[in-house]
């Protein structure tokens, strides 16, 4: 695991700087204390129901939306999030465990196989104890997306949540159990990096699941393989927002803001690289410069708010670090590029262009409200430019032409591929990547298979 071992558990409130509260590690014993809990908790809740399980995640989608104010406002305060955009996730985080609740037990029935001479029925049964290691800038629904389904399963869950979200943490942990969680099988951790590495390579954790940036993604995937353990790694992302045409050029752009802006631009799924024809290079351009520009940054508890503040200081100085190496590099800032004086972590939306290959910001991710624009004279030229991205999250494609779009859409090497719309998460939806953006899925029916034993059972037949 990387060398910072000991992160500090703190909510600190991005607006202001200010500390609300702090938190301890585990000591040694904490430790021991989680694995042994989830690990004999397991025993029971496998054996529960299938449908006491599911009207068990039924009750936490209920319980999300009647919490959804302290729910939501603790999010505001610990990561900036605008309180608008936290009550959306609130409801999509509700919609997942809904989810999983009604269609979970038809997801576990057996498979019956098809093969002459014997009764073959293949049966997806829990694994045991998983470790699950959730970032800070979706804290209920990343938490959702791997709890949900694994719950329903039968798993068992110890969670280390981000240290700058324990106040969430604690607060998904206590909606669980009065869903109907038992007390063992989910248990919130306030751990190291030194601790979490001891955990995957503890027996009685059977897989882990990550989400989070490339070098925490090394580090689990390495002590993992070392130990013979499934991983799930959801990653970075550096997705593109391919405009062939705009016959509603407007409207394109509006979407193009959400989908760079959304959440401080902190979403690894978000738009960061927006690949346009030159038939609508230069109105495209104008108009999304405009927009951004037009973006005032404010208090994430003020509800006409659209755009917070970023997590954390040491999130804004690395940001700021990549704005200033492309300018030094020879990019242009067409808006923004600089931070906001006074107290909090604001920035103001940032859009380059002459961003070419060798730069870092070409390679890198740009984790908050910093676009970058290229043009392009043929959708072959568009494809080889999204694909030369080291990382494969997602890409969308825009145009009044579906079936071209489409066409475009097929060859871009991501996990998820839109036509003129842009990071859409459902329930129902694989969400998940390929290259530098991790491996695994997650939601629908293929994240409950995941961490899921898919066991044939066989008896001949007479």
């Amino acid at each position: 695991m990387p060398a910072n071992a000991s992160p500090a558990y703190a909510s600190v409130n991005p607006a202001t700087g200010q500390t609300l509260q702090e938190f301890d590690l585990l000591d040694d014993a904490g430790v021991e204390s989680a694995l042994a809990r989830s690990h004999s908790a397991f025993t029971t809740w496998r054996a529960t129901d299938v449908q006491q399980r599911a009207a068990v995640l039924t009750r936490a989608a209920e319980l999300y939306l009647e919490r959804i104010d302290e729910l939501a406002r603790t999010m505001s305060l610990e990561m900036g999030k605008p309180l608008r955009e936290a009550r959306g996730e609130i409801k999509l985080t509700a919609a997942i465990y809904a989810y999983y609740g009604e269609h979970g037990p038809s997801f576990l029935a057996d498979e019956p196989l098809d093969v002459a001479g014997a009764d073959s029925v293949v049966r997806r049964e829990p694994v045991g104890a998983l470790l699950g290691i959730m970032p800070w800038n979706y804290p209920h629904y990343q938490v959702a997306r791997f709890a949900g389904p694994n719950l329903m399963l039968g798993n068992t869950i110890v969670l280390k949540h981000a240290p700058s979200t324990p106040q969430s943490a604690l607060l998904i942990e206590q909606l669980l159990r009065d869903a109907g969680v038992p007390e063992d099988a989910y248990v919130n951790i306030f751990a190291s990096n030194d601790q979490i590495a001891q955990m995957i390579a503890d027996p009685r954790i059977q897989g882990v699941s990550l989400t989070g940036s490339e070098r925490a993604g090394a580090a689990v995937a390495e002590t993992a393989g070392r130990n013979l353990k499934k991983a799930v790694l959801e990653l970075g992302g550096s997705d593109s927002f391919i405009v062939l045409d705009a016959p509603d050029l407007d409207a394109t752009v509006a979407a193009a803001g959400r989908a760079r802006l959304g959440n401080a631009g902190q979403a690894c799924n978000a738009a960061k690289r927006f690949i346009v024809m030159d038939t609508v290079y230069d109105e495209f351009v104008a108009k999304l410069s405009a927009a951004f520009g037009q973006i005032v940054p404010g208090d994430p508890l003020d509800k006409a708010t659209t755009l917070g503040p970023l997590s954390s200081a040491r999130a804004l100085d690395m940001l700021m670090d990549q704005v200033e190496t492309a300018i030094t590099e020879g990019a242009t800032v067409l808006t923004g590029g600089h931070r906001i004086d006074g107290p909090g972590f604001f920035m103001q939306p940032t859009l380059l262009a002459d961003v070419t290959p060798g730069m870092r910001a070409f390679s890198e991710e740009l984790f908050g409200p910093v676009g970058v624009v290229y043009r392009v004279s043929s959708a072959e030229e568009a494809v080889a430019l999204a694909n030369s991205s080291p990382f494969g999250l997602s890409g969308s494609v825009w145009s009044g032409d579906v079936d071209k779009a489409r066409a475009v859409a097929d060859q871009l090497e991501v996990g998820m591929a839109f036509v003129n719309e842009h990071g859409t998460t459902l329930p129902g939806l694989p969400f998940g990547g390929v290259k530098r953006s991790g491996f695994g899925r997650e939601l629908g029916p293929w994240g409950i298979e995941e961490f899921a034993n898919k066991k044939l059972v066989r008896v001949p037949t007479r």
